[in-house]
């Protein structure tokens, strides 16, 4: 039969001990305190396995946190994968055939942006480079909302039609 009082008197007597073996084995609080909770529930249902030999109550406490948690941060190592599975991780960056395509595609949208009217092109950049909203560009060039409005799906259209030649 368990007692309660016993082990409640156990845990104050040893915690902190125990707690501090935990810490200098992970390194991390919040784990330690996890580790040392599982500790605890480990000699709770094991604790008829405890035999009388030249170790002591306290060596064997010591031994059973620190196994438990050096079994912890080998679970932890085991979770990371080992240098050689970064070989088959995809390069997310674009290669260099991606590069000059986009490179030509940037030139080529410059170019339709430089044909139309500075004021159109800089409220085109604005709104979809920079991601101004309307009432800024509009408050910008001095012009109202609707004509701001009015400015930039005209542009987009005339952009379109450039691209498309």
């Amino acid at each position: 039969m368990k007692d309660r009082a016993a082990f409640d008197l156990l845990y104050r007597q040893t915690s902190a001990k125990l707690f501090g073996v935990c810490l200098r084995v992970l390194g991390e609080r919040a784990e330690a305190e996890e580790a040392l909770q599982e500790v605890y529930v480990k000699i709770w249902t094991k604790a008829d396995r405890y035999a009388v030999s030249d170790l002591s109550p306290i060596s064997w406490l010591v031994a059973v946190t620190r196994n438990h948690a050096i079994d912890r941060l080998r679970a932890r190592r085991r979770e990371t994968a080992g240098i050689d599975a970064a070989l088959n991780v995809a390069d997310p960056g674009s290669g260099p055939e991606e590069m000059a395509v986009a490179a030509g595609e940037k030139a080529r949208i410059h170019r339709c942006l430089d044909e139309l009217e500075k004021d159109r092109a800089q409220a085109v950049r604005g709104a979809y480079l920079k991601g101004e909203s309307y009432a800024q560009l509009a408050e910008r060039h001095g012009v109202p909302l609707n004509t701001m409005k009015t400015w930039l799906r005209r542009s987009l259209m005339k952009l379109k039609e450039c691209l498309e030649r």
